[in-house]
């Protein structure tokens, strides 16, 4: 029997592997887009607007929020591999753009009903270590999204784009794992158990304070993460290195991220938010300027403390949402969830218009520079350290 407050290392483990399997299977759309602009003979734009159906249902979030601290979330994040794993694998023989856009809006609910609940649960798994426990949580997303391209690509040239569907045996095994495991595991009775003090629109409008930090936050330090997770390449080219150049390095963040990801919770959980996020929010652009003058295997070598600082800040900002959200946990993850969204999709388009009005350069300088104004909001999330 589990102490309520003890670390329940195999079930944190077990929903980080969904994790991992669930958002494998969401990023298998961007390496097959160039075969189903043939197969289905559609134009760039309508390709570039199928990620954007994946997405629509992330505005969705608070109200899934809501809905799900009302009932059986684990069933959300039992089912939801299954569900994703199934129209994801599908793909491929899709017989028209509008079945296509139809299967990936709801591969986007499916994904908003795992996401969601899953890192409140993670919390209940995690006892006094939900910082440990978002970290296990967050590397299975990011290791994901460098699995899953591979992982489609590897099935096309075993089975061909129709035989893609002999993947829906992982998500089934996935769904069955987290059923047999966490089936019992029972969250929103304990919530319905607990004293509710506020409404959810009473704990929100408490919290807005908090909410327009994490915002401000998430603004100014997402300049920097938008120009390295995708205009990296291009900056390299900018430079006249060669596309395989650009390709390492993109490689080399997102590793990094990975690491980043898994030891920030711990670190979180020993000396606390506020000082984690700082440590991150200060050298992460300071080593950002050192990467941009400098070339070649030098360059490169500064991607891997950026890319662990950078992306070190997600799980510790997932704990402070769930420390925050505790009478309403899924709807205040959903409301950062929909904001993250959000403000990364503006940026992401006001970095790529920068960079098309000026140079790579400027563009990233700027973007660095960006970020050091993220470092006063830190306090606005974090009244006081956990570990203080």
């Amino acid at each position: 029997m589990e102490k309520k407050n003890s670390f329940q290392t195999g079930n944190v483990v077990l929903v980080s592997f969904a994790h991992l399997v669930h958002d494998i299977f969401t990023s298998f759309l961007a390496p097959i887009l160039p075969i189903l602009t043939s197969q289905l003979g559609i134009s760039y734009s309508m390709a570039g607007f199928l990620s954007v159906v994946q997405r629509i249902p992330s505005l969705l979030n608070p109200f899934i929020g809501l809905f799900a601290d009302k009932v059986s979330v684990r069933y959300f994040i039992i089912l939801t591999p299954l569900l994703t794993s199934v129209l994801m694998s599908f793909l491929g023989s899709a017989p028209s753009y509008l079945v296509l856009v139809v299967m990936l809006f709801f591969v986007g609910i499916s994904s908003v009903l795992f996401h969601v609940p899953a890192p409140v649960m993670i919390k209940r798994l995690s006892g006094d270590k939900v910082g440990r426990g978002m970290s296990f949580y967050m590397l299975g997303g990011e290791l994901a999204r460098t699995l899953g391209p591979l992982t489609i690509l590897g099935a096309i040239s075993l089975w061909g784009i129709d035989g893609t569907y002999r993947l829906i045996g992982f998500g089934i095994a996935a769904s069955l794992l987290l059923y047999l495991k966490i089936g019992k595991i029972r969250i929103s009775e304990e919530f319905k158990n607990r004293k509710i003090v506020e409404t959810p629109k009473g704990a929100l409008k408490k919290n807005i304070p908090f909410f327009a930090g994490i915002s401000l936050f998430i603004l100014f330090r997402n300049f920097m993460k938008g120009a390295l997770t995708t205009f990296l390449p291009l900056f390299f080219a900018s430079k006249g290195e060669s596309l395989w150049a650009g390709g390492i390095a993109l490689t080399v963040i997102q590793f990094s991220g990975a690491i980043g990801t898994f030891i920030a919770g711990p670190v979180c959980d020993m000396i606390g938010e506020r000082k984690t996020l700082l440590i991150a929010s200060i050298f992460a652009p300071i080593f950002m300027f050192l990467f941009m003058i400098s070339d070649g295997y030098i360059a490169i070598a500064f991607l891997i403390p950026i890319g662990i600082l950078m992306f070190s800040t997600s799980p510790v900002m997932l704990a402070l949402v769930q420390n925050v959200g505790i009478e309403h946990p899924s709807f205040f993850n959903g409301i950062y969830m929909t904001l993250s969204f959000g403000i990364s999709s503006l940026t992401l388009f006001t970095v790529g218009w920068m960079g098309d009005i000026f140079d790579f350069q400027i563009t990233f300088t700027v973007s660095a520079i960006t970020a050091f104004l993220s470092i006063p909001f830190i306090f606005l999330m974090t009244p006081k350290d956990s570990r203080s």
